[in-house]
């Protein structure tokens, strides 16, 4: 009867594991707010400094000289949206390299706990965080004056879409921070994410673009994805664009989804 208490009592459990370590992560969030509000600041500051300063200007280009602003920020808005993805997938990096380098894993691999849910916790936790980000954002650009046309089903849709991105993009993130032999390392390795809206069509047409530039800008994942959610959100035909953006969500997935696993299992055989 005791061996088999004991034998029980040694199993891995990875949901409840994960369900730990995902409670570490939302109490960590909430203990140090101050890195959730940068990360949802900065997306900010660039929807009002991209709508107020440049708005007028570029919106003309995009709907005649009445359009201005207003035809900008419906433009404009999509990008904001992928961007605070982006900077909330910098975060996890940070908070990855944090454990890595405090010392913290080295304690986790003394436990009986499953592998798999210290990596998870930091996925799903991020992935929380990151709605928490779009459900701000979103707010300030419809305050800005953000009109989309989306009905509830498209809303649902861009909901899910959203998740999927921000899903695939955390788990190259996660990636980054483990290669990163420092926080300050980690905090710039995702960088490329954040830039590369500015690639895409998240500000200015692609044919706007120089030749090259605009082969670069049409061909990068982020532009897909851009014009899936400025689809979705003003009902505007997805066409090819989706399954495009679909189909890059799952290499960056599984590329960081794997990359991730063997960085991990290495640290641990050591």
């Amino acid at each position: 009867m005791s061996t088999h208490v004991f034998t029980a009592d040694l199993r891995f459990h990875p949901l409840r594991d994960s369900a730990t370590m995902l409670r570490r992560n939302l109490k960590r969030m909430l203990r140090y707010p101050s890195m959730t509000l940068t990360l949802i600041g900065m997306p900010v500051v660039f929807l009002l400094l991209f709508v107020y300063v440049f708005g007028g200007t570029l919106g003309a280009g995009l709907g005649g000289a009445s359009a201005g602003r207003a035809e900008y920020v419906n433009y404009v808005a999509p990008a904001i949206i992928l961007m605070t993805v982006t900077a909330t997938v910098q975060g996890t990096a940070i908070s990855i390299a944090m454990d890595m380098t405090e010392g913290i894993i080295a304690r986790f691999r003394t436990m009986h706990i499953a592998r798999v849910s210290v990596l998870t916790g930091h996925v799903v936790g991020s992935v929380i965080q990151a709605m928490i980000g779009l459900a701000i954002v979103i707010g300030v650009a419809l305050l800005v004056g953000f009109r989309p046309v989306a009905g509830l089903g498209a809303w649902l849709a861009t909901a899910g879409f959203l998740v999927v991105v921000t899903f695939a993009l955390v788990w190259l993130s996660v990636a980054l921070g483990q290669v990163s032999k420092s926080v300050e390392t980690a905090s710039n390795l995702p960088m490329p994410l954040i830039l590369l809206p500015f690639l895409g069509s998240g500000f200015v047409p692609t044919d706007s673009m120089p030749a090259g530039l605009r082969w670069f800008a049409e061909h990068q994942p982020f532009t897909p994805i851009i014009e899936t959610l400025r689809g979705l959100l003003m009902a505007q035909p997805l066409g090819n664009d989706v399954w495009i953006a679909l189909a890059w969500c799952v290499v960056i997935m599984l590329g960081g989804y794997v990359w991730s696993k063997r960085l991990f299992n290495r640290e641990y055989s050591r």
